[in-house]
């Protein structure tokens, strides 16, 4: 099979992947294999191409938004030519006291598609059968692709912020996740505040009704109940907690933050204001963000890409120059 490889984490100028000619993968017993319809690109991808975060292997297929066809390991559950979906958390242990307290997605020895094992930058892909997931008619290929981590990992940073209907909610930077989670939030009927760079992401969050949309350095008027930060900055998590009332909650959506600067206590944290981290999804998470998704007609915007343009995908998601969400298609 054709794949994009990452054998030695460089920038994005440096073209990290590699389109190489691999054997299929090798099928565990509990596994399908999946031959790859499209696989999304997300920004975590960013950091492991580039280093950010440590390489677990010598070399490594990226992706883990992967919308794939079972084609072989079929069960009764899952017969050869169900659609499935693969998100970022590829397995768990199940036994660990995290598993055993309901908390999966902090298992203590998970495997991550696209970063422990290999992902969906490829043809093929061997996912674990207990951790794929049925996609609705509802969704074709590429509009489900970014729903399978973007879009999950987004609904659960509302759900970490303790989001409820009718509420103020800010968003922080406006991407990938974000203009998915702002489906989720007008269905709730809240109020939403966008805070973002680049004129085209500002009016995308218009199109898609925010309450108010401003610049990255601009604030709301009004005091928010809830804010999501998507951007790994902690300068937007400092902004955000200076637009939230007394017990209002911030959820940091990133995987990575480049650093945490000082900020000033009594004006910005007292009050009860609280700052969480989301880490990761639960199998709970996907399947009920995945059926919303169906019953609202969530349609992300997207831009598609070929295999052999996985480090153009890369590159556009990187410098802010797509709306919405970049999709490879083998």
């Amino acid at each position: 099979m054709k794949a994009a490889v990452l054998k030695n984490p460089r920038t994005i100028g440096q073209r990290p992947l590699e389109l190489s000619e691999l054997a299929l993968p090798k099928r565990g017993n509990a596994e399908v294999m999946l031959r790859v319809k499209a696989c999304g690109v997300c920004r975590t991808d960013l950091h492991i191409v580039e280093g950010e975060l440590p390489p677990q292997n010598r070399s490594v297929v990226p992706g883990h938004q992967i919308v794939g066809e079972v084609v072989e390991g079929a069960t009764a559950e899952l017969p050869v030519g169900t659609r499935v979906g693969v998100s970022w958390v590829g397995g768990v242990d199940g036994v660990c006291p995290l598993c055993r307290r309901g908390m999966e997605n902090l298992c203590n020895a998970p495997v991550f598609t696209g970063y422990t094992v290999d992902g969906g930058y490829a043809e093929y892909a061997a996912a674990r059968a207990d951790f794929v997931f049925p996609l609705p008619a509802a969704l074709t290929d590429t509009q489900a692709a970014p729903l399978l981590c973007a879009g999950i990992i987004g609904f659960r940073s509302l759900r970490v912020a303790g989001v409820e209907r009718g509420e103020r909610v800010g968003l922080f930077g406006f991407g990938a996740s974000a203009h998915l989670a702002i489906g989720v939030l007008r269905e709730w009927n809240c109020e939403v505040y966008v805070s973002t760079r680049g004129e085209s992401h500002r009016k995308l969050a218009e199109s898609l009704g925010a309450t108010w949309v401003g610049s990255e350095k601009e604030k709301p008027a009004v005091e928010l109940d809830r804010a999501v930060t998507f951007a790994p900055s902690g300068d937007v998590v400092v902004a955000a907690l200076g637009s939230l009332r007394k017990g209002g909650v911030i959820a940091i959506n990133a995987i990575h933050l480049d650093r945490m600067p000082e900020f000033d206590y009594d004006t910005l944290l007292w009050g009860e204001r609280q700052i969480r981290s989301v880490a990761n999804m639960t199998r709970q998470d996907a399947r009920d963000f995945i059926a919303l998704a169906a019953k609202i007609g969530l349609k992300p915007k997207i831009t598609l890409f070929p295999l052999d343009q996985a480090n153009e995908a890369l590159a556009a998601v990187k410098a802010d120059v797509i709306d919405g969400a970049a999709v490879i298609v083998p």
